[in-house]
């Protein structure tokens, strides 16, 4: 005897309503913890300064770096062996002067280091009075 009764037997379904919600949930936690890394252009606004020129007895060393690393003192090359060889090479370009004032040209292309490598030969050296040149942009 078969007491079971015909009954259709439903098929097992998977319901996927409650899996969409919870990926929906993990993609909306992955968004708003992620972040991303926006690489934006600085603008900088360079102060601006009206005045006459200061006029100085002392004669300004001039410091050129190219973009090559070649560095000239005075319009004359020099050989970079190591920030002592700038140091006496900035020595001998100020003669008596106590502290001349160091004057850098660098090319635009110029390594970052070159021009601090200038700046580290004029503080061993004893020199305070640095400044730079620029070129103004052509319209």
């Amino acid at each position: 005897m078969n007491f079971q009764r015909r009954r259709s037997r439903e098929e097992p379904e998977i319901n996927l309503i409650p899996m969409i919600d919870v990926l929906l949930v993990i993609l909306i936690f992955l968004m708003v913890t992620t972040s991303y890394a926006k690489y934006s252009k600085l603008q900088i606004n360079l102060p601006q300064a009206s005045g006459e020129p200061v006029t100085t007895q002392d004669k300004p060393i001039n410091v050129a770096v190219d973009a090559s690393e070649h560095y000239a003192i005075n319009n004359k090359g020099v050989t970079y062996t190591g920030i002592d060889s700038l140091v006496a090479s900035l020595q001998q370009a100020a003669g008596d002067q106590t502290d001349p004032t160091i004057v850098i040209n660098a090319d635009s292309k110029a390594p970052h280091q070159s021009v601090i490598n200038v700046m580290e030969a004029a503080r061993r050296a004893g020199y305070g009075r640095i400044t730079f040149t620029t070129q103004s942009k052509s319209n």
